[in-house]
């Protein structure tokens, strides 16, 4: 388990130097998932509102947790915006749980993205 542990945390730091290095500082989870929200959505605005970019970065798990089978994209409305469906619900686990399972679906997603 601690191995497997390590070598999340060093593929993430990992992630982290190659953002650090494309945006010029260390992006925190929400950057990171506002990024990969943005990226789902496919509009590169200057200016989003804040409710908008909460509803980025509930596209991005949405997104994220698809990869896993937890969600499918159910539509795209009128405006281009994602909208998705649980098929299942997401299992219980602890708060270092939690950012860890966040964790690896985000370096999935990097990876599937070629990045």
């Amino acid at each position: 388990m601690q191995q497997a542990q390590d070598d999340l945390q060093m593929r993430w730091w990992n992630l982290e130097a190659q953002l650090v290095e494309r945006f010029g500082k260390k992006p925190d989870m929400e950057a990171i998932l506002f990024l990969i929200g943005v990226q789902e959505f496919g509009d590169i605005r200057k200016k989003f509102s804040k409710e908008q970019k909460q509803d980025l970065m509930h596209i991005a798990i949405c997104s994220l947790f698809r990869q896993s089978g937890y969600y499918e994209l159910d539509r795209v409305d009128e405006d281009g915006w994602p909208h998705f469906t649980q098929l299942k619900a997401l299992p219980v686990m602890t708060m270092p749980q939690q950012e860890n399972f966040l964790k690896d679906h985000i370096l999935l997603y990097f990876e599937n993205a070629g990045i």
